[in-house]
């Protein structure tokens, strides 16, 4: 398994993490029931795939407390029981949930609301500290993040945290982070179709990870889907079409553009005998040796698929500046045909 530094920390962990979005299971906004989960999950597969994970040499675990209502944090609690020193975990706050309801009721980044969140991942994790705690406010203020950084900061000298990051694919909210010497890592959207030169150039300089979600574009970069095959069951939140950030399916179905930018770099990403999902995981090694990619699961088969990506490892330069090539002309090809 290929070793990343988790940024400016003394922390090593494997170059490839586990994403638990999707094994939270469904949960719902309270107000227009829409889903934000990835639909229905069976608990005793969601274990079998993490201890699958960390047989294969995966230590790097990153949920949220609002994936499943809380669900997610329970069923990691559950597989980590006599194997929590194996792994680093990462979960996030910020996002209010009911956990028995299963709806999600706003958002807050109160002193008092951050303390009570965390001693709730704790309980739910059974563990008694959390490695890294990271911000999951993408567009939270710049001017009363201090607040919020401040208030990290004592839960790292309470021991209850060790280290902090933020959740944002913003530079500029990430910097302010970046001054505190716990913050170690900014997790933001990246894959293929979505490079955010800016924010790795700012991790590469303050000595920070660059922790990848969406490293398969939402399941989009495993070729798993097209205009033919688009996502059904109605608990999952590719079926919405009323979320801007939701960019690469809407109503379920994979956006055009990229199936097309997909298909023109599709031979250098399977070369060597490499899946797509594999080539997709290679890119982001080969982008910057900060970057942790942490792709979704729901089985063993899907981990295991993630964990050969590791023993290619990354993809080399030349390949890395044929993408690029051919991704920028997919883009004139593109601005052309609508007469940008």
């Amino acid at each position: 398994m290929l070793k990343r530094q988790l940024g400016r920390s003394e922390i090593e962990v494997s170059a490839l993490g586990l994403g638990c979005w999707a094994i939270g299971g469904p949960w719902h906004d309270a107000e227009t029931g829409e889903a934000f989960g990835w639909g229905q999950v069976n608990d005793q597969e969601s274990i079998a795939a993490i201890h699958c994970a960390m047989d294969a040499g995966i230590t790097f675990i990153d949920t949220a407390d609002n994936y499943g209502a809380g669900h997610s944090e329970s069923v990691i609690g559950q597989a980590l029981k006599g194997r929590r020193s194996q792994v680093v975990i990462a979960t996030k706050f910020g996002n209010v949930t009911n956990e028995q309801t299963k709806e999600a009721t706003g958002q807050n980044a109160s002193r008092s609301y951050i303390k009570q969140a965390c001693e709730a991942s704790l309980r739910r994790l059974n563990t008694d500290y959390i490695d890294l705690y990271q911000f999951h406010l993408n567009n939270y203020s710049e001017e009363l993040a201090p607040e919020v950084m401040e208030t990290l900061e004592e839960l790292v000298a309470e021991g209850k945290i060790r280290y902090f990051g933020w959740s944002t694919d913003y530079p500029e909210r990430a910097h302010v982070f970046a001054k505190s010497p716990y913050c170690t890592a900014i997790q933001h959207d990246m894959n293929l179709f979505k490079d955010n030169a800016d924010m790795i150039r700012l991790c590469e300089e303050q000595q920070l990870a660059s922790i990848n979600r969406g490293p398969l574009a939402m399941g989009l970069l495993t070729g798993k889907y097209s205009d033919a095959v688009t996502v059904t069951d109605s608990q999952d939140i590719r079926r919405r079409s009323d979320l801007g950030w939701l960019r690469y399916f809407k109503n379920g179905v994979p956006a055009p553009d990229m199936i097309t930018q997909l298909n023109s770099i599709r031979e250098i990403l399977t070369s060597g005998g490499r899946s797509l999902t594999q080539g997709a995981l290679a890119w982001l090694w080969g982008r910057s040796e900060s970057t942790i990619p942490i792709p979704g699961f729901r089985n063993v088969t899907q981990v295991m698929e993630n964990v050969k990506a590791a023993e290619f490892g990354p993809l080399s330069r030349e390949q890395m500046e044929q993408i690029e090539l051919l991704l920028a002309q997919q883009s004139d090809k593109s601005a052309a045909s609508s007469g940008e």
